[in-house]
């Protein structure tokens, strides 16, 4: 499958401003279209809060590239109160989809858990104020993200955002949906011992379905231990149909349809 038929595919989530892309960037986004990846939302988390136009100048520069705003779990301790004045402005940007990813990251603990929190919260009220979907980052820190999101994020259950490059379980996933997230599966959902991920994608919805590389990280069977890049969506779109037992164009149009419905209505403001 290279492009499902001809059917557009969409990366809701990549890493192209990473310093591992400097010597081919634009090879790497023109194999993308070429394997009919036709958008991709660069992350616009990069090296921290000093710099959170990152992604924002990949999407100035490329009409099929959009952009999120977000202070990574990892940088939380970085932030200041500039840093969330210079968000409140990026986020009426025009190419400014979403808020993130933001959430906690409890594996490597970089910044403060206490810290992490009060970042996350102080994010959602942000893109509660700018009426932006939330794409979210949670690791080895579920409930307390779970907790933080019923609190900070009330009425928000119509599609209210991502959980980005998701891996839990089943009743995880169904945690999420019951609070209206879309779920998104990348390359982990190919990995051989991912059997828990694959039953979260059967039972998800498929009007709750994205996916996405994550790159330049984690890339999918048969890429996988390589750096990953937006064209190897495909094979997360092809393992994906397996899974639900659908032709790969079905997942192709399902989760363009999603996307466009949630981020690209939503997200710019005209829906």
């Amino acid at each position: 499958m290279s492009q499902a038929r001809g059917v557009p595919l969409v990366d809701s989530h990549c890493h192209l401003d990473d310093a591992q892309f400097d010597h081919d960037r634009e090879q790497v986004m023109e194999r993308a279209l070429a394997a009919g990846v036709e958008t991709m939302m660069a992350i616009g988390t990069g090296d921290g809060p000093a710099d959170l136009e990152t992604a924002v100048r990949l999407a100035d520069r490329h009409r099929f590239m959009y952009a999120t705003i977000g202070i990574h779990p990892h940088d939380a301790s970085k932030a200041t109160a500039d840093s969330f004045a210079r968000m409140r402005d990026l986020a009426a940007h025009p190419k400014v989809l979403a808020i993130g990813e933001i959430g906690l990251d409890y594996h490597y603990d970089f910044s403060p858990r206490d810290v992490q929190r009060s970042v996350f919260e102080k994010q959602l009220e942000l893109a509660a104020e700018s009426g932006k979907p939330i794409v979210i980052h949670t690791r080895e820190a579920w409930d307390d993200t779970m907790a933080i999101l019923r609190r900070h994020w009330p009425d928000r259950t119509q599609s209210p955002g991502i959980m980005h490059c998701f891996t839990g379980d089943a009743a995880q996933a169904q945690e999420a949906l019951d609070l209206g997230f879309h779920l998104s599966y990348g390359g982990v959902l190919t990995f051989p011992k991912a059997e828990a991920v694959r039953q979260a994608a059967r039972i998800t919805p498929e009007d709750r379905l994205l996916v996405e590389t994550d790159c330049p990280y984690l890339a999918p069977v048969p890429h996988r231990g390589k750096r990953n890049e937006p064209a190897f969506v495909v094979e997360t779109v092809r393992r994906l149909a397996e899974v639900r037992g659908v032709p790969p164009e079905a997942i192709a149009r399902a989760t363009t349809r999603n996307f466009q419905s949630l981020c690209l209505r939503r997200g710019s403001g005209s829906g």
